[in-house]
């Protein structure tokens, strides 16, 4: 019965918003942010982000989420690839947003907003006005405009410098890049695949601000956050109170694991090769193909999308966009061109270049490619002894 009646109060506010009636919250009402776990998917890995509001008087309880998306939207997927992905605003009711996260036992927190009468209509007439068809959709971005860091981009928007943010709960600014690895195994193939795709401008540290791209970042910010000298947090609690999910990984299907085996296998096939005075040419195919692969799809995030997180990568050091070019080269032809030196010591020099730039901090790199950097320079090696054989 309370349900029904729920669900009736939720569908009279839907219908008295549809004919243009912005409805006046009363005194009653509460605005909040609710803060939400990780969970086992990439896309829930970082937590979310959602406002609440609520009116006992009116029996109003609804959830603006700017979480949304479509798998079913035309050309999802190419959108994705070049960043282009298109979010959304949606309203529901509080009980059906909670939902789904008490089927999958993650906890919700709430946190209270200290606002004025006049301030939490303004802000429910903000949402409506975001919520209308023509301006409910929106350009993501995982780093700069996502259900979270629009949080603090509408405080802001609504306050303007009566609105603080006060970083001194920091125990330091942290680089986009840090901030994404705290939420994720680093021996895992999105981690490896996010730091692959990253490039060096998500290095740079990220001001107090930027850090409320991460759920968790945003609901330690709210803490920490004054308006007009007070504070903005009223009050918070667990909506729903489950344990913060274990990160569990299993080290035989961790990249890391597989790029070991990788570094032993080019090993013994390359002694082989110099025992038996040999080379193996579909290895050193495998490798430069692979690698020049990985080049251009690197350099087409960069140059061909629109993507603010993937330029400037310096991974095309090492996984060299010509190589694709130069794989078959080295398999179709017995004996290595006359350029061949020339070009594997470029290769080893911007291999070089690489850890230098990764000493000095320019672009952090993942640690898991250690075993694949060496596979390269043993095979690099070993094509620079076989010119010496041959000529």
């Amino acid at each position: 019965m309370k349900i029904r009646f729920q669900f009736l109060t939720f569908s009279l506010f839907v219908f008295w918003i549809g004919f243009g009636q912005k409805p006046q919250l009363t005194e009653n009402s509460q605005i909040s942010l609710l803060t939400c776990a990780t969970g086992d998917q990439l896309y829930y890995a970082f937590g979310h982000s959602a406002i609440r509001v609520q009116d006992p008087i009116l029996k109003i309880d609804v959830v603006y989420n700017y979480g949304t998306f479509d798998f079913d939207r035309p050309n999802f997927y190419l959108n994705f690839v070049k960043g282009k992905m298109i979010y959304s605003l949606s309203r529901r009711s509080f009980d059906t947003f909670l939902f789904e996260y008490e089927l999958e036992k993650r906890w919700v927190k709430e946190q209270i907003l200290d606002l004025t009468f006049e301030e939490k209509n303004k802000l429910l007439l903000f949402l409506e006005t975001n919520y209308l068809p023509e301006n409910r959709d929106y350009l993501y971005d995982p780093l700069f405009n996502n259900c979270s860091s629009i949080t603090g981009d509408i405080l802001k928007g609504q306050f303007g410098d009566k609105l603080v943010f006060d970083a001194s709960h920091l125990e330091k600014q942290f680089t986009f890049r840090q901030l994404v690895r705290q939420y994720l195994n680093i021996n895992s193939w999105s981690a490896f695949g996010i730091d692959l795709a990253f490039g060096s401008v998500v290095d740079r540290e990220a001001t107090v601000r930027e850090h409320m791209f991460l759920p968790y970042y945003a609901m330690n910010q709210l803490k920490n956050t004054v308006k007009d000298g007070k504070p903005l947090l009223k009050r918070e609690r667990y909506v729903l109170d489950y344990a913060e999910r274990e990160r569990t990984s299993f080290f035989p299907l961790s990249p890391l694991f597989f790029f070991i085996l990788f570094l032993v296998f080019v090993a013994i096939i390359t002694h082989l090769d110099f025992k038996h005075k040999t080379r193996s040419r579909w290895l050193d195919f495998s490798l430069f193909f692979i690698s020049g692969l990985v080049g251009v799809a690197l350099l087409l995030l960069w140059l061909a999308t629109d993507h603010t997180s993937t330029p400037y990568n310096y991974n095309i050091l090492w996984a060299f966009p010509l190589n694709i070019l130069v794989a078959f080269l080295l398999i179709f032809q017995t004996d290595l061109p006359r350029w061949t030196p020339i070009y594997v010591r470029i290769c080893l020099g911007l291999l070089a270049l690489a850890v230098l730039l990764w000493i000095f901090k320019v672009q952090l790199f993942s640690p898991v490619l250690i075993p694949l950097w060496a596979a390269l320079v043993i095979r690099y090696g070993y094509l620079l002894h076989c010119f010496k054989l041959k000529f």
